[in-house]
């Protein structure tokens, strides 16, 4: 078999690619070894994909080469997905500022990558496995389950190690050191918290109670977060294992073994000014009570459990009331660790980019290999930034295919 382009990986980053090479002209062949295409597309966002967010911008990403990713966002920005998706008249919802999800579910999504791949000459090839890859003059040469195959460039679009029951693998790590890349320490990264013997009792007890909080991960006295303020606002979820939520998934990019979590549970609220003015008008009330108002009641019935007193507010002196303002506004845990590469919605680290053209995603003094999507050192935020990269990444490269 002969291709000008063959593209290893059916996800978001590998089929944008291949449509993009497509519609240049190019003979494009996409290989994957799963049964289906694009399995992380339909099963994000509750199966509804957030696929894209409309605030998306360098600062929203990690990587040892934060300008990486600035030139492939600049020229494939969310309004041309969008328009994308307007065109094949899939329906989307805005849930949060800036994030869009399809209104019915993600197979709309994926429908309208492979409808495009089809119209662009595409071909894929589900459940093919990939041997080899070796230089052959100024093209490659694949062995594959399904034969030998010449090609023009190979693009490398085979994603990171989350979620391995999704067919996640190390295939594109294992290519790029073969080639003489250096590949960063990776982790698993939007991903949720496991507790210790105590905290996890307690946090199973609560598993379904979801708050909004500001989380903020602390190394040796240091608070680690985004931007200025530190911290991420966004909700927690107890489960039977930890912590989840859009809050802990977020910090988890942050967070690193040994590290504490603090969490404040009434973010934005004065509590010692609050429970003072609150003693004075109504010094009969419980502390409970109190906080059942501002919190959901059975995380507010354990906290006064956990620390073994419910006082009615008259009872709260004013060194008790700033005991409780650090223990609801900088509540420190230290997680056992986080549920791995199993529930992980990314992978932190990656190909390392410094040998990586930002232009074409050509790999130096090789052209025809190339390194597109979530196999990079590049990795976002959670709300839609990951979804955005693949699409940028991957036009780019097709562009220049």
């Amino acid at each position: 078999m002969q291709a000008d382009v063959v593209v290893i990986g059916a996800g978001a980053a590998g089929l944008m690619c291949a449509l993009t090479a497509g519609y240049a002209g190019r003979r494009v062949l996409v290989l994957d070894h799963a049964n289906k295409p694009g399995k992380k597309i339909l099963m994000s966002g509750g199966g509804r994909c957030n696929f894209t967010n409309l605030a998306t911008g360098p600062a929203n990403f990690f990587s040892a080469n934060p300008h990486f990713c600035i030139s492939a966002l600049k020229r494939y920005r969310p309004e041309h997905f969008v328009e994308l998706v307007e065109r094949h008249g899939v329906e989307y919802v805005e849930k949060a500022p800036g994030q869009l999800f399809c209104a019915h579910s993600a197979k709309d999504l994926l429908g309208v990558l492979l409808a495009e791949c089809e119209w662009a000459g595409v071909e894929l090839r589900l459940k093919t496995t990939v041997e080899r890859i070796e230089r052959a003059g100024e093209g490659m040469r694949l062995a594959t389950s399904a034969g030998r195959i010449e090609a023009g460039a190979v693009v490398i679009a085979t994603g990171g190690l989350s979620i391995p029951t999704m067919g996640a693998t190390g295939f594109g790590y294992d290519v790029a050191r073969q080639f003489g890349l250096d590949v960063t320490q990776t982790r698993p990264a939007l991903v949720p918290f496991t507790l210790t013997s105590q905290w996890k009792a307690r946090a199973a007890d609560l598993a379904g109670v979801s708050c909004d909080v500001a989380v903020s991960a602390i190394r040796e006295g240091q608070r680690l977060g985004p931007g200025r303020q530190r911290c991420y606002r966004e909700p927690m979820l107890f489960t039977h294992r930890g912590l989840s939520g859009p809050g802990m998934l977020q910090i988890s990019s942050y967070w690193q073994p040994g590290d504490e979590l603090e969490v404040d549970l009434l973010p934005g609220f004065d509590i010692a000014d609050a429970l003072a003015e609150a003693r004075q008008a109504a010094p009969r009330r419980q502390l409970s009570t109190w906080l059942g108002e501002r919190l959901p009641r059975r995380l507010a019935q354990a906290l006064v459990e956990w620390h073994g007193e419910d006082p009615t507010l008259a009872e709260l002196s004013n060194s008790r009331i700033e005991a409780w303002q650090e223990r609801l506004g900088a509540w420190r845990l230290k997680p056992a660790g986080t549920e791995g590469w199993r529930t992980a919605e990314v992978t932190l680290g990656g190909v390392d980019t410094t040998a990586i053209s930002s232009k074409d995603f050509s790999v130096e003094g090789l052209p025809q290999l190339r390194f597109i999507g979530e196999v990079l050192d590049v990795t976002g935020e959670l709300g839609g930034y990951n979804f955005q990269w693949a699409w940028a990444s991957g036009v780019a490269c097709g562009q220049s295919l």
